[in-house]
């Protein structure tokens, strides 16, 4: 019998391991973003071509995420991670290589595909890692996410401003991304199925427990799409704000949510994810409602603000619960992270709908609304509440191997 302290140690290192793919794979994010001008002007796309062509990108993960539970039955999660990793990694190369619009709608739904799958794989091996430690870690995963993504951003701010053409830029950020993840993804953990466990299906609905707390999810990642792609426009609109202030306010916004969540796991592990979630819907309205109601771009900013603090925890949260809530965390993971980047996909053109028919205004009264939902849906989380002390029906085989 393995002694418990080997394994808890074994499980620390897995984690370390995950982080480090949770950084990696929100490092390609952040680099993609801040060269969409440039795939822009080289496909020569109006503004409306260039937001159909990006709607792929969450087309094709929504199509693509529930093969992710496919593939790490075939294959074991630490060989499917690799491999998913290192072709979400390596797709980064694809938008920039697009002539025009047809072939950038190829690329990004390719590109969205693997983010997907790989996403899957992941928070999967996350929920592992929470289930052997007894603890929350999921909120430190995506607050990972987080700061990776900001990396990215960071490094492709930086080659935007010298000039650097995005192939060359994609192509080594690209090399440099799959070198760090490749190796990270073969530390985590091997979960492999019973012998007679049958493979999940290719595509399948969400299951019954992940629709409740999709729609947790849905309301938080709402909430930040919308503060993503409108706080600076607010600011600029509403408050008359330079661009250099509208900026700040969506840098603070993602720096926020990138403290929360890399603090939250000390929180949910202190008042449980019920009480967390349902205390950041609270926040979140207080935001939303700072936002509606401000007279001038501090205010507005500390409504951002605090819909960042808010919103931060509750994606990780969800994916947690939707992972101890059934037998297949795979799945119920897909279809929960389907709900999220349905909504990630509707948020941005929604407000745009309502601000277009009334104003910027009346579209965070509806995310501050959503918020509100945050506090009375919260309790839908609960199985995440008990995190890796929550024994789930799987076969006796189909256990984590913490071992290389």
């Amino acid at each position: 019998m393995r002694d418990m302290g080997y394994e808890r140690r074994e499980a620390e290192r897995a984690r370390y391991a995950v982080a480090a793919v949770f950084t990696v794979h929100g490092a390609v994010t952040g680099s993609f973003a801040t060269r969409v001008p440039w795939i822009q002007e080289h496909a020569s796309l109006s503004a409306g071509q260039l937001g159909f062509a990006l709607a792929f990108g969450a087309l094709g993960a929504s199509c693509a995420m529930p093969l992710a539970g496919r593939i790490s039955h075939r294959f074991g999660s630490r060989t499917a991670l690799r491999g998913l990793i290192a072709l979400w990694t390596l797709s980064l190369v694809l938008p920039s290589l697009a002539p025009n619009l047809y072939t950038l709608c190829l690329a990004i739904f390719a590109y969205g595909a693997s983010s997907g799958m790989a996403d899957v794989a992941m928070n999967a091996l996350g929920v592992e890692v929470e289930r052997l430690l007894g603890k929350s870690v999921m909120s430190g995963l995506h607050g990972m996410w987080s700061a990776g993504a900001l990396t990215g951003s960071a490094a492709g701010t930086l080659a935007a401003h010298l000039g650097t053409d995005a192939r060359a830029h994609f192509a080594l950020a690209a090399a440099a991304l799959t070198a760090l993840g490749v190796p990270a993804a073969g530390q985590v953990l091997d979960v492999r199925p019973a012998d007679d466990e049958e493979p999940p299906p290719r595509f399948a609905p969400p299951p019954r427990s992940a629709l409740l707390i999709g729609a947790v999810g849905f309301c938080a990642v709402f909430a930040e799409g919308a503060s993503l792609d409108w706080s600076a426009v607010f600011l600029r609109d509403r408050m008359d704000s330079s661009a250099g202030v509208a900026a700040a306010c969506t840098t603070g916004f993602m720096l926020t949510m990138a403290m929360a969540r890399i603090a939250g796991d000390a929180v949910v592990n202190r008042f449980g994810a019920v009480r967390t979630v349902r205390a950041g819907g609270v926040l979140a309205a207080a935001g939303g409602l700072l936002i509606v109601l401000a007279g001038d771009p501090a205010v507005a900013m500390t409504g951002f603000a605090l819909m960042g603090l808010g919103i931060a925890v509750v994606v990780p949260l969800c994916f947690a619960a939707a992972g101890h809530a059934g037998p297949n965390p795979g799945q119920a993971i897909a279809g929960v992270a389907t709900i999220t980047y349905t909504s990630g996909l509707i948020a941005p053109s929604l407000i745009g709908g309502v601000a277009q028919a009334t104003s910027l205004v009346v579209s965070f009264g509806v995310v501050t609304a959503l918020s509100c939902g945050l506090a009375g849906l919260a309790g839908v989380l609960r199985t995440a509440e008990r995190g890796g002390r929550t024994e789930v029906s799987r076969p006796a085989a189909a256990v984590a191997d913490p071992r290389p």
